[in-house]
């Protein structure tokens, strides 16, 4: 797409009001453009539509109007979470109108240098670390993305002073068509978001979107123990950084087995010890992994290494990412609503030594969920399923010998449903146990956002 400022006097539709298309259909109103918002929903559940329509933006709620994509359109700029399959986004690519997410519209002026952050599971504990990072160092970090803040709010902000530090879903990538990062980094990849994607095949190319159009001058930080991101490797043109928790590397940053030290390696046969692993202020293996994924962003972004090891001490997680919640009785409460597929539950039942009861279940994308089985077998004491997925989760359950399965079956809302789910967990624990949240799926089903199932249970620990 062209700059925003190219588009004075030209049709532009937006999809989908929420953060990112308020403040995508403001810029393009600021520069001129003919703006037209459209959103499905019902205009009693889109309270951004009054303030649009007053600064003289088109709003238009409910439905799709057959009209509203034609030739005379320049460009449409989509909500990441709408599927390309629905008839404006049809109807554009039928008729060569160029439609992207606000990513790609916010990298058209953005002043700043980027660091780019993607993944299945880790990004917004990645992207905090790293802006943390940056901020310890002064190197003025704007945080944005899908961490929660619209990146085309965030960019008229900074300047060539600035770091933007952003944080990518393959929703978000996957609209892009210039978008290039000055540092690229590419956490991991699990099966999920199928529902969108159709294939794992289109889920990883729209991930590595993100190294698409780097260039020798900008670097690709890789996860050199994913199977997927080694693939990716030989293909890219920018200058490799690599971070591994299994493997000693020449240049890069890794866990070091015989040390239990996080370890930064220069390429110049020089390697320096950051931390010991033990020092850090989060639980769990796959947390070192993140940990060194920011590492390796902040060490290329010119960040000292006294510096990351003082925040990574410092730094306990981030709210639903295996946050405390209560200790009761001896029985600590911990909040993994942000545990959206099966590969982040078990990274979160396996950051414990003690016995776990694990609350799980939510949307159903169409998955087995027999990854569980292994963990289920080894890790979990007692399980309270809910949501779509509850009968299958409780199948895995039972097939790995769990004695202790409860589901939630009549429940006057979610906020009972996991009301309901606690005090059954907390009735199965013992001094000692760990009670956790990690659904392993989605939470459409039930919640507006994995954010409002968190808080739910939190507020439910508070309560027993």
């Amino acid at each position: 797409m062209k700059h925003p400022r190219d588009y004075r006097g030209l049709e532009v539709i937006v999809l989908g009001l929420a953060r990112s298309g308020v403040a995508a259909a403001k810029l393009f109103h600021q520069k001129g453009a003919l703006v037209t918002v459209n959103d499905k929903k019902e205009r009693s559940a889109c309270p951004e539509a009054d303030e649009l329509e007053a600064l003289g933006i088109s709003v238009v709620c409910g439905f799709h109007p057959e009209s509203l994509v034609h030739e005379g359109v320049s460009l449409v700029v989509k909500n990441p979470g709408i599927p390309y399959s629905v008839d404006p986004i049809r109807k554009a690519e039928e008729l060569g109108i160029e439609v992207v997410t606000e990513v790609e519209v916010a990298y058209q002026f953005c002043e700043a240098p980027i660091i780019g952050i993607t993944g299945s599971n880790g990004k917004t504990t990645t992207t905090t670390l790293i802006g943390l990072m940056l901020d310890a160092a002064g190197l003025k970090p704007v945080v944005a993305g899908n961490i929660g803040r619209a990146l085309t709010e965030a960019t008229p902000e900074v300047t060539a002073e600035n770091w933007m530090v952003v944080e990518l879903s393959s929703f978000q990538l996957k609209g892009t068509t210039a978008f290039r990062p000055n540092i690229g980094l590419f956490l991991n990849v699990y099966e999920t978001h199928l529902d969108y994607h159709g294939s794992m095949d289109d889920y990883i190319a729209s991930k590595a979107k993100i190294f698409e159009n780097q260039t020798e001058a900008d670097t690709a930080i890789l996860n050199w123990d994913d199977e997927v991101c080694r693939r990716l490797m030989p293909s890219l043109k920018a200058k490799q950084f690599h971070f591994s928790l299994k493997e000693k590397l020449a240049y890069g940053v890794y866990l070091d087995a015989e040390t239990d030290c996080l370890v930064y390696a220069n390429g110049q046969n020089s390697v320096q010890s950051i931390m010991s692993a033990s020092e850090m202020g989060m639980p769990g293996s796959f947390n070192i992994g993140n940990a060194l994924a920011a590492a390796a962003a902040a060490i290329t972004a010119g960040v000292a290494l006294p510096v990351i090891a003082d925040v990574l001490r410092n730094f306990h997680g981030v709210e639903h990412r295996l946050e405390l919640v209560r200790v009761l009785d001896g029985v600590t409460f911990y909040n993994n609503s942000k545990a959206t597929n099966s590969a982040a539950t078990v990274n979160s039942i396996e950051a414990f030594d003690q016995s776990v009861v694990l609350i799980a279940g939510g949307l159903d994308r169409g998955s087995d969920y027999m990854e569980l089985l292994p963990t289920f077998r080894e890790r979990i004491k007692g399980i309270v399923t809910i949501g779509q997925t509850k009968e299958k989760i409780k199948h895995i359950a039972e097939l790995a010998g769990i004695s202790k399965v409860q589901t939630v079956d009549t429940a006057k809302d979610a906020a009972d449903a996991v009301s309901q789910a606690v005090q059954l967990a907390w009735q199965m624990s013992e001094q000692g146990d760990i009670v956790l949240l990690s659904p392993a799926c989605a939470s459409w089903d039930m919640f507006p956002s994995y954010e409002d199932r968190g808080r739910m249970f939190k507020e439910s620990v508070h309560n027993l």
